[in-house]
């Protein structure tokens, strides 16, 4: 069994015990209440013949033991009620209730409700009804499964949440150790790559291949830089975002068909947040790949900057086949993609970026199938 298998078993067993350990203890409990019900209604009973007995004691230490009996009752509510139905008196009951009749009534149909009523024959006719509650002690138990499911149910919350934070825990430690790794593996070529350009500026070679090569090389140190950040705390700096996004538009406006018609929309004055250019540029550039994808390389795509007192709002829109309303928040789940390649983990990372390293937010503003969609960043001023 590999490590994975084995902590996803290890998880459900926890839990699957747990549940067992709760359903075992709620019904040994629930068999507990029935028991203690049953001693109350054969205490009850006692003290009820001893209440139809009191005026027929033959001498007075068999008084004295049906005075014993009654007054060992000091807490289970009762509500005597005559052969009318008129309620002849209480005892065990707080004098909020017995000073209202209304609510004492209600309180009787309550005691009704727990305990079927006893019939007392007083004699000569005579016929009393005893209404009686629970315990304070037996009502209190009636509550404890609730209690405890409550916690059973919190404590198997708590295992499942820590396996899952584990589990995204070590897949952020490897996102993140293989984005430093492919950063490590591109810097060696890339070094190569930085000294041919100089023999081949010591040959003559034509100036303007070697400016190509120098753009390409430049392009290189930038996603080196981007893979080499994954993991690690960023820099941040004020930074004019609205400077920033037409730089990265230009960047990609120029490299992008023409079949797509590229516009932008910014205020004229700086907006400046706490940014780091690298990583945001890279969070623009995956949104508009992905519009561009989603337009199948054919279509508008439009960047605005919009700003409030407190933040900066950066819109992406495409004119793409847009995105179903019940997956406008797991889109950004890694894996999520429609793509026949790519391994979707372009909007997983563009979230990665603003919302950890930035402290700002992502999401879909809207979005309609066949129409299109806009995608909103917002980052909080400086």
């Amino acid at each position: 069994m590999n490590l994975p298998d084995e902590r996803s078993f290890n998880r459900w067993f926890i839990i699957f015990s747990c549940l067992v350990v709760i359903t075992l203890v709620l019904w040994n409990t629930s068999i507990f209440f029935q028991r203690l019900k049953e001693d109350e209604r054969s205490k009850m009973n006692i003290w009820a013949e001893a209440y139809q007995g009191i005026d027929s004691a033959s001498d007075d230490a068999h008084l004295e033991l049906i005075l014993e009996i009654l007054n060992n009752n000091t807490t289970i509510p009762i509500i005597y009620v005559n052969e009318e139905g008129d309620i002849a008196d209480t005892s065990n009951i707080e004098a909020e209730i017995t000073d209202n009749a209304e609510k004492l009534e209600e309180y009787r149909l309550e005691l009704m409700d727990e305990n079927e009523p006893i019939t007392v024959d007083l004699g000569e006719g005579q016929v009393q009804y005893i209404y009686y509650g629970n315990s304070p002690a037996l009502n209190k138990l009636k509550y404890y499964p609730i209690g405890l499911t409550l916690i059973g149910f919190l404590f198997v919350g708590v295992v499942y949440f820590f396996y899952t934070t584990t589990k995204n825990s070590e897949q952020n430690k490897l996102w993140a150790g293989m984005a430093k790794e492919t950063a490590h593996q591109i810097g060696t070529p890339l070094s190569s790559l930085i000294g041919w350009t100089e023999i081949l500026k010591a040959e003559e070679v034509n100036p303007s291949f070697v400016l190509e090569m120098e753009k390409d090389i430049e392009r290189l140190k930038t996603i080196t830089e981007r893979f080499s950040k994954i993991g690690s705390s960023p820099n941040l700096q004020e930074t004019d975002v609205v400077r920033a996004t037409r730089e990265t538009f230009e960047y990609l406006k120029s490299r992008s068909s023409t079949l797509i018609d590229f516009q932008i929309r910014t205020p004229r004055q700086p907006i400046f947040v706490m940014l780091n250019e690298q990583l945001y540029s890279w969070t623009i550039e995956n949104l508009v790949k992905n519009a561009i994808d989603a337009m199948r390389g054919k279509g508008s795509l439009s960047i605005e900057i919009k700003h409030d007192l407190k933040q900066a709002h950066i819109y992406v829109t495409d004119s793409g086949k847009g995105i179903e309303k019940n997956r406008f928040r797991t889109i950004f789940d890694p894996g999520q993609t429609t793509k026949k390649r790519g391994w979707g983990l372009g909007l997983s990372l563009a979230k990665r970026i603003v919302e950890e390293y930035h402290n700002g937010k992502i999401k879909v503003a809207k979005s309609e199938i066949n129409k299109g969609t806009t995608f909103q960043i917002s980052l909080k001023k400086v």
